[in-house]
């Protein structure tokens, strides 16, 4: 019976466009112990950032209507700012049952903690534009310097780089460089990475930037929220036949497979 018990906890379906998720999975993870998890990368799709809006929103819900059936999760974790700002409305709209977790710029506790005023958003292409990016600044950060900086390279970057690749400390700077103002004596103290690939880069971000900042990273954040949506089961443990990777394209790399296993995930097939 107890075994039956275990069995019936539903998982946590985590999504990205990539691998950038994963740095949310695992702190999901810490703060989640008995629940299992499903992590889905786009990857086929990927990167989100240079996609016209109509198309990449059509992507997604037909991706989700199918991936909720598959999978029943108990919630879904939206690791991915482009995606979520773009289609988090759609979605719940959608599948009204699910409960979504969304990704969104961490403007909020961004400007709550600046002490210069000045803060920038280092973010995709689609995310800067995104309306709902311009709202977060307007109901929260409307006192502050906001800096908005899209990154076309940064994603596909990060992606190469948590694989082992190396990267060029000048094509990295290049990026994050117009995120460091100064004005009137007053210099940019914090930089949202409003992307989940970013922070695997946090520590070349550190040591290239011109000067020191607080890079801030929401997953944990995120992870908490979807503690609070999903209600502690105790004395549970995950369910086994969980805990696994799927991939749109089918076919992630070596190094891919190998992060995966290093993260506790086993790859399964996405079946056409």
């Amino acid at each position: 019976m107890e075994t039956q018990r275990r069995h019936e906890l539903k998982p946590i379906l985590v999504f990205d466009s990539g691998i950038g998720g994963l740095t949310v999975l695992r702190e999901a993870r810490l703060i989640m112990p008995e629940r299992s998890f499903i992590y889905v990368a786009d990857d086929a799709g990927f990167p989100y950032g240079g996609w016209a809006e109509a198309p990449l929103k059509d992507r997604i819900l037909s991706l989700f209507a199918e991936l909720l059936v598959r999978y029943e999760p108990e919630a879904v974790i939206v690791a991915c700012n482009t995606a979520f700002t773009l289609a988090g409305a759609d979605l719940r709209a959608a599948f009204p049952h699910m409960h979504f977790v969304g990704t969104v710029p961490a403007i909020k506790p961004a400007a709550e903690r600046t002490r210069s005023g000045m803060v920038s958003v280092l973010a995709t292409p689609g995310t800067v534009k995104r309306a709902y990016t311009r709202d977060l600044i307007q109901s929260f950060a409307s006192q502050c310097h906001v800096r908005l900086v899209g990154s076309e390279n940064l994603a596909r970057m990060a992606e190469a780089y948590i694989r082992g690749e190396n990267l060029d400390d000048a094509a990295v700077l290049a990026e994050i460089e117009p995120c460091f103002v100064e004005q009137e004596g007053r210099r940019t103290d914090i930089i949202v990475l409003a992307c989940t690939h970013y922070p695997f880069l946090a520590n070349v971000f550190r040591r290239l930037a011109p000067w020191p900042v607080d890079w801030l990273d929401p997953a944990e954040a995120i992870a908490r929220q979807a503690r609070r949506i999903v209600p502690l089961v105790e004395n549970e443990d995950w369910a086994h036949g969980h805990d696994f990777a799927v991939f749109t394209s089918k076919r992630p790399g070596f190094s891919t497979i190998r992060l995966l296993q290093g993260a506790g995930l086993r790859l399964e097939t996405m079946a056409s």
